[in-house]
């Protein structure tokens, strides 16, 4: 486990990069942005693009990524040899570059993502795209290979959504995993807040499902991400709450008014009412988001600490992406808040 000395100097630099990043009171600064150009101008200020704006969009998001991915690996990097859960925290960018590699092949997509770089954090040959077997073998992934040859489809026509529910299954499982092999002193933080955000996942993928593709019950089951353990010294089910919101109609929010997750559902405001999965997913966010923050310094000397702040920077990311999103669409950035669920 890393010593004093190494988990002091990383949280000295995750302090530092908090303090210069777009989030709590200094999040506002976005709120009076009109153009992407003055976005751009406020992020990344002495080294600004004059682009056009449709060319600065693409250009500015690919940056946006980078920065975030730049900044945790800073943090990381300040450990020799940083424990498998912090690596694996990193690696959550390649496990999403993966995702958008297979729907790019899927789709017939000719243009070639956009793959972060995680320096000696990596294990996906991501150069040899679009050979996905290149790309994979040898890797954690690998087990994506077999799967497309069960299904004797090389071609990648079986069901995006099965392969994206066994990539998150095995994502997840693999950082719960990792975080069992952590001191209880280095984890109470980041348990409680990675068993909230399985479990939320798992019941915004379930409204995803129902809503968007009329998945039957039975089938929504087994793409959640159903980790049991103990927790408090109870036996819990991370897809527990997922589960129990398929036996509840889209359209009776009164019929939803004993489920633990109830306070994520969009409001009724009169008229005829339906579970709104995007909504879910941006109050989901913005929770998830608030615990971090909020556990960030609560012991600096602990390993949380840099899962807290791991988690921080993906908000951000997300938000300064769906800020220059917005804009690009012509969306005042006061409305792009309120469609995030954010305070300006």
């Amino acid at each position: 486990m890393p010593g004093r000395g190494e988990r002091a100097y990383a949280y000295v630099k995750a302090c530092g990069i908090i303090g210069k990043s777009f989030v709590g009171k200094r999040a506002a600064a976005l709120n009076s942005v009109d153009r992407l150009s003055e976005l751009d101008r406020l992020v990344f200020p002495g080294s600004s693009r004059n682009l056009p704006e449709k060319g600065l969009l693409v250009d500015l998001e690919v940056r946006i990524n980078k920065r975030a991915v730049d900044s945790i690996k800073t943090v990381v990097n300040s450990f020799k040899n940083p424990p498998e859960f912090l690596v694996l925290l990193i690696r959550s960018w390649e496990y999403q570059d993966l995702k958008n590699s297979l729907t790019a092949l899927e789709s017939q997509n000719p243009v070639k993502p956009v793959f972060s770089d995680l320096g000696r954090f990596g294990t996906i040959r991501f150069s040899a795209w679009p050979d996905i077997s290149a790309m994979l073998m040898g890797t954690d992934y690998e087990f994506i290979l077999k799967t497309i040859e069960k299904s004797g489809d090389s071609s990648l026509k079986k069901s995006g959504i099965s392969l994206q529910a066994e990539l998150d299954c095995h994502y997840y499982n693999s950082l719960w995993k990792a975080l069992g092999k952590l001191k209880k002193s280095d984890r109470r933080m980041s348990e409680s807040i990675l068993s909230k955000e399985i479990s939320l996942r798992n019941a915004v993928w379930a409204l995803r499902l129902r809503t968007y593709y009329h998945l039957e019950a039975e089938e929504i089951r087994s793409h959640l991400i159903d980790i049991n353990t103990v927790l408090q010294g109870k036996q819990v089910s991370f897809a527990a709450d997922a589960l129990k919101s398929l036996e509840f109609p889209l359209d009776n929010r009164q019929a939803w008014a004993k489920w633990k997750l109830l306070e994520f559902l969009n409001p009724d405001t009169g008229g005829q009412w339906k579970a709104d999965p995007r909504y879910f997913q941006n109050t989901a966010a913005q929770y998830l988001y608030r615990m971090a923050r909020h556990s960030f310094r609560s012991h600096p000397s602990s390993l949380d600490t840099i899962f807290c702040f791991a988690k921080v920077k993906q908000f951000e990311e997300d938000v300064l992406t769906s800020s220059a999103e917005g804009l690009g669409l012509g969306i005042v950035s006061q409305d792009v808040f309120n469609m995030l669920g954010l305070e300006s």
